[in-house]
């Protein structure tokens, strides 16, 4: 009973976030720039509304950039029109079109690779669509203009390690049993061989936000560090739920001049009282809708945006 009742409690708290969500197809369409800036994110017609939520609210804290999406299959012609007038018309790639050569397919591989292949000649920022913008983002126009990565941290006392830094520390916590993959990578990082890479570095990040510089070296470094994961675990864990974060906090961490986002602003909602603080804030699953936190930010963030 205990369970049906809380699963109740969230559809209900999930379709009230969504009448809240409506509220954004009132308000001004953006205007987009090829200013050297892609907002980028891989979405459905289910998280369609959220989305845009994320993304506008985003764009109007930056005022750049233009907008590329990754349609996981789902988006109709519909939702294609919704987009195209409220984001300018933005490139829509499909995830069936995009080649992961020797990364696994699926778990937002393709989110990963196809934002590495983008950057050769952008800088990439990927927007999950459970984030929200509140207030300036500093940090975030810092790193545009001077083309350092960053990822949002995983939690707050999350840091950019050595290699056996990091399995030393993953070793340290690890419980009995079979544990998820991304602990399981960690306690054997320190084995990780990159050909003419040394030094190389690791950080527990989010990859709900995430930006990357611009660079010529597209996908080699992500897939260098799936082919040597895939040695150390197997191909079948290698392709389990979670290894494209793993990959996507490696590939910024291994940066120049990579930085983790301060995470009294920067933060991954876990029902807190009060975000007031925050200048982004990521609505996980696990808290999405507890508390009516996601709902009453997303109304305040369609009325910072206006009407139409």
């Amino acid at each position: 009973m205990v369970n049906l009742s809380a699963k109740v409690l969230r559809k209900l708290r999930e379709w009230h976030f969504a009448h809240a969500a409506k509220g954004i197809l009132a308000t001004p369409p953006v205007r987009a720039a090829d200013d050297g800036l892609i907002l980028f994110s891989m979405i459905g017609t289910r998280v369609l509304l959220p989305y845009l939520v994320a993304a506008k609210s985003l764009h109007a804290q930056l005022g750049r950039g233009r907008f590329v999406i990754l349609d996981d299959g789902t988006l109709s012609a519909a939702d294609k029109a919704v987009l195209a007038r409220h984001l300018d018309d933005p490139r829509i790639i499909a995830i069936a079109s995009v080649d992961t050569g020797p990364c696994p397919r699926g778990g937002t591989w393709e989110r990963l690779l196809t934002i590495l292949d983008l950057r050769r000649s952008d800088y990439v920022i990927q927007i999950d669509s459970d984030t929200l913008a509140q207030g300036p983002v500093p940090e975030v126009v810092a790193a545009i203009d001077h083309g350092r990565s960053f990822t949002l941290r995983g939690a707050a006392e999350s840091e950019i390690l050595p290699l056996p830094q990091v399995s030393t520390a993953a070793r340290a916590v690890a419980g009995p049993g079979r544990v998820h993959v991304q602990s399981a990578i960690e306690q054997v990082m320190e084995q990780i061989r990159v050909p003419a890479r040394g030094d190389l570095r690791y950080a527990r990040g989010c990859s709900g936000f995430a930006g990357f510089a611009p660079s010529t070296e597209g996908r080699a470094l992500a897939e260098a560090f799936s082919l040597e994961s895939e040695r150390l675990l197997g191909r079948a864990r290698w392709e389990e739920w979670g290894t494209e974060q793993v990959t996507s906090n490696f590939v910024v961490a291994n940066e120049p001049d990579a930085f983790l986002l301060p995470y009294d602003r920067y933060i991954n909602y876990w029902a807190e009282p009060d975000v007031s603080g925050a200048a982004f804030v990521h609505f996980l699953g696990t808290c999405r809708y507890d508390r009516g936190m996601y709902r009453r930010l997303t109304r305040q963030a369609i009325g910072r945006l206006g009407q139409a």
